[in-house]
């Protein structure tokens, strides 16, 4: 998921999505590692399948930690609950992700991302140039995310710029909490209004049902209520007050 990949151990691999989400679904898991940084039980794997093998993540849903505010257990389901979302919008935000057995039970599974070290990413969230990263914005809107740090923005080599660590989203209530606040208030773009279409029309057909699996109807209904309120103002959102805008630790 970042660039601090343990040496000795498997590499990253980049791989076109069909690849990695059939190799990261069948593949075998081989755990390397533990991330000790993580709040949550997170491990670095290797997935082999065929010949060919990656880096990922595998987070055991017996890995996490109780949270007041969200359902025991259902972390890792909002983690690929928010790659179905980011796979729907063509954005490539969120990496490949199932959710599938490992070797700890069941949890979620995603390929490892290498980053590049060289980008800063306390000026990176500070601009407002990027593209990528106001179309992240909109995303965390969607899925209410309540966690958007800077460490979960992963800016590859090839100037891509990923967003991973999307447990604590999809509540019913209104979460959103981010350093994306740079557009807060301003009018969304219109390429960014033509995949919110998009989504809706997802979320009334196979999306819908693919959250419905992942997420508890409620959640769904939340989602779906989030899009229309952005399609109706046509602009980023605002912080409410009613809720801490910023994550903490913000990085």
């Amino acid at each position: 998921m970042t660039s601090d990949e343990p040496t000795g151990l498997t590499p990253a691999r980049e791989l076109p999505v069909d690849e990695a989400m059939a190799l990261l679904e069948h593949g075998e898991l081989g755990v390397e590692g533990r991330l000790v940084v993580a709040s949550n039980a997170t491990l670095y794997c290797s997935v082999c399948l065929d010949g060919v093998t990656a880096a990922c993540v595998y987070k055991p849903v017996a890995g996490e930690r109780p949270l007041w505010d969200f359902p025991d257990g259902t972390l890792a389901e909002r983690e690929v609950a928010a790659y179905e979302v980011s796979a729907a919008t063509g954005w490539l935000i969120v990496p490949p992700t199932v959710f599938r057995s490992g070797p700890l039970g069941p949890g979620m599974v995603q390929l490892w991302i290498d980053t590049d070290d060289d980008v800063d990413i306390r000026r990176l969230i500070r601009g407002t140039s990027s593209d990528q990263l106001r179309r992240i914005a909109v995303f965390d809107a969607v899925i209410n995310n309540a966690d958007r740090k800077g460490g979960h923005l992963l800016p590859t080599r090839a100037g891509h710029i990923y967003g991973v660590d999307h447990g604590v989203s999809f509540h019913a209530e209104p979460k959103l909490r981010t350093l994306l606040w740079q557009w807060s208030g301003r009018p969304l773009r219109a390429n960014a209004s033509d995949t919110l279409r998009q989504l809706q029309a997802g979320l009334a057909g196979d999306l819908g049902e693919r959250l419905a699996g992942l997420l508890t109807p409620r959640e769904v209904r939340s989602t779906v209520r989030r899009i229309e309120q952005l399609l109706g103002s046509g602009r980023h959102p605002e912080p409410s007050g009613e809720w801490p805008a910023v994550p903490w630790p913000p990085i």
